[in-house]
């Protein structure tokens, strides 16, 4: 008798070990008896019958995952072939609908990202796609969602990665480029000379006030062009220069 209370205590004691399970913070255990859902474990240790398989838990990660979109060959809106790959972040918000409604969600969502992309990219423009990822992957991750969220997985966000160009194509944008820089530089270039010519207008203006002025700058630039005293260099003077001579000349004389 002994014996026998013995070892229905090793059974029961190895029952009770074998199905005490942990939960970690970041899963959730979906149970099924018999093959029937029967509940949801949160985090901690719990205990499920696994004598005989009579109960089983299923453990799901609800943290952020990820998963990537394969390169996908798509026609624009205006005939351009384009190749684009992405990333989509998802995570389960509800364990047993995630386990009892779809085989294997990772795949599933990659595939349904993939007709997403497809089916927005082929209604825009290839301008569209350049300067609005932002708003394209929001077109997408709201299909994704719709689909997803029956199953218990929440899209939290969609990422464009790559966007590949016909070779022939990047030849074209590269040459716009440059033609943009170009046209920037030389706006640039005359915004600079209008603003010098201004200075240089109102630096002419002060001269001409002042009687001789123009004369003396007209000295300062000819000492300036040849510093050599051998060497000579000959200018045609406008008659406007003598009489500017003949004012500071005048000038000098009334202040004596």
């Amino acid at each position: 008798m002994p014996t026998f209370i013995t070892i229905l205590v090793i059974i029961v004691v190895y029952v009770l070990l074998r199905g005490l399970k942990v939960v970690k913070e970041y899963e959730r255990g979906v149970v099924l008896t018999l093959g029937k859902y029967a509940g949801t474990r949160e985090p901690g240790l719990t205990w499920i019958f696994v004598l005989f398989g009579v109960q089983e838990m299923i453990v799901v990660d609800i943290r952020i995952n990820s998963t990537e979109i394969p390169q996908q060959e798509v026609i624009t809106k205006d005939n351009v072939p384009v190749g684009i790959n992405a990333v989509v972040y998802f995570h389960v918000l509800n364990a047993d609908k995630a386990i009892l409604k779809i085989r294997n969600y990772n795949s599933a969502i990659t595939q349904y990202a993939q007709a997403a992309l497809r089916d927005v990219i082929g209604g825009v423009e290839l301008d569209t796609i350049l300067s609005e990822r932002e708003k394209i992957a929001e077109e997408m991750k709201k299909g994704v969602d719709i689909v997803t969220g029956e199953w218990g997985i929440n899209i939290t966000d969609i990422r464009i990665q790559d966007i590949e160009l016909p070779a022939d194509m990047k030849r074209v944008m590269a040459k716009q480029a440059e033609s943009e820089r170009e046209r920037r530089a030389i706006v640039i270039q005359s915004q600079g000379e209008f603003e010098a010519a201004e200075k240089l207008a109102q630096a002419a203006g002060r001269l001409s006030a002042t009687p001789g002025g123009l004369a003396l700058r007209t000295l300062e630039t000819i000492e300036k062009i040849n510093p050599d005293p051998s060497k000579t260099v000959i200018f045609a003077l406008p008659i406007e220069f003598m009489q500017g001579i003949q004012s500071l000349t005048d000038y000098f004389k009334d202040k004596k």
